[in-house]
């Protein structure tokens, strides 16, 4: 029978990893949001402290003729710029991000050793007559008839 494409695309749109996908899609961007004002509000204040007071999204190579007082007037004009101080804040942005999730997968990791590890009690045993398979708190096998202990 022929589907229509929507109702493929609906069927593709609902599978469960097409969802959870999307799910970590979003909160990936939060995330992102979160490690960014992060790195940009706390760590690179105080890092820029530790150095003397400097503030690293304001640091830049002027690489044209003319002399600007800020970083937002060398934009402004259109100058030549190198914004080595917002390349600096980034790579703090993904030296957190990685340990984040570094540290959430070492978790799961450790979650799913743990649950591997505890092997799951036998529910059944073999009959030492007929070798056949009989629930453990069984006191008489149901294919021989064998009382056992």
């Amino acid at each position: 029978m022929h589907m229509s494409i929507v109702s493929e695309f609906k069927e593709f749109a609902m599978k469960g990893n097409v969802v959870d996908l999307a799910v970590g899609v979003i909160i990936g961007g939060a995330f992102g949001k979160i490690v960014d004002s992060l790195v940009k509000d706390i760590v690179m204040p105080m890092v820029g402290r530790l150095l003397g007071g400097v503030d690293f999204k304001h640091l830049y190579v002027n690489l044209g003729s003319k002399t600007f007082e800020t970083l937002e007037a060398a934009e402004k004009a259109g100058a030549p710029i190198l914004k080595y101080g917002a390349f600096i804040n980034t790579v703090v942005d993904f030296i957190i991000i990685a340990f984040a999730i570094f540290m959430a997968i070492k978790v799961m990791n450790r979650l799913k050793r743990a649950e591997e590890a505890a092997p799951a009690e036998p529910t059944t045993r073999e009959c030492p007559h007929c070798l056949s398979t009989i629930p453990l708190k069984a006191t008489r096998c149901a294919h021989c008839t064998a009382q056992l202990q």
